[in-house]
């Protein structure tokens, strides 16, 4: 084993202890986060799709990274991902440090929490489904929230929501 593998495994052991792990994503979520940013359902993510769900995820970023991020992902060079070259290149992407997919988790659960009271309600996540572009019935919303929350009280709190993503 190489020096570089031995120190990368030895760096990865250290973090595992840490109470934030990560599982492998796999296709399924995989399949949910494109179906996320494809908001027309023409199977293709475009250049304003990819920038909407960026800024709807808080993260700003100029028409030149978008342009750059849809060049590396597509594999026809159109500017259009497909769901095949979405998961071909999120696959690709290393780990965040713990600490950083600490902060990733708490800037997802804000985008939900829009009250920021540390609860996600049945509005909430109504409302942020919305604003994703995703249309959901009571229901669906009633039958999430009961996967989701653990405790029985009505709402979704933080522990609860990083249980159900990791």
């Amino acid at each position: 084993m190489s020096k570089k593998a031995t120190t990368s495994k030895s760096q990865s052991s250290k973090s595992s202890n840490k109470t934030t792990k990560l599982k492998p994503i796999d296709e399924t979520q995989l399949k949910t986060a494109f179906e996320m940013f494809d908001t027309n359902h023409d199977g293709r993510v475009n250049e304003e799709e990819m920038k909407s769900m960026l800024n709807r995820l808080g993260i700003s970023v100029g028409d030149h990274i978008v342009k750059q991020l849809l060049s590396e992902a597509s594999k026809s060079g159109d500017g259009l991902i497909t769901e095949s070259d979405f998961m071909n290149w999120l696959s690709k992407i290393k780990t965040h440090k713990d600490t950083d997919v600490e902060e990733d988790l708490h800037a997802a659960f804000a985008v939900f929490d829009i009250d920021k009271n540390g609860f996600i309600t049945k509005d909430e996540l109504k409302s942020a489904m919305q604003l994703m572009g995703e249309t959901i019935t009571d229901r669906d919303l009633d039958q999430l929230l009961s996967a989701t929350d653990i405790d029985k009280d009505g709402k979704i709190n933080y522990e609860e929501f990083i249980k159900i993503l990791l």
